[in-house]
């Protein structure tokens, strides 16, 4: 039997994401300082321009200021389980 590695991990839910319809990318490519970066460092939990993609998405009839809220709600709670 191989070897468990990240890679294998990795490489399976991308396939798995890829099937369930979702768009997957390389981390490579979307590493801090490539041309296709979400974020500016690594320590940056939340990508968000995909959170206020998806709040937009899922709410929108709710005004921007609203949406707002919601956006800064959770990266305060995804700041806080990464600080407790």
């Amino acid at each position: 039997m191989p070897e468990l590695t990240e890679s294998i991990v990795e490489d399976a839910a991308l396939t798995w994401s890829g099937e369930l319809g979702y768009a997957v990318g390389q981390g490579p490519q979307m590493a801090p300082g490539e041309a296709a970066a979400e974020r500016d460092s690594f320590g940056e939990l939340v990508l968000v321009g995909r959170l206020s993609e998806a709040i937009q998405l899922l709410n929108p009839a709710i005004p921007g200021e609203a949406q707002a809220v919601v956006k800064r709600h959770l990266m305060t709670r995804s700041e806080r389980r990464m600080n407790p």
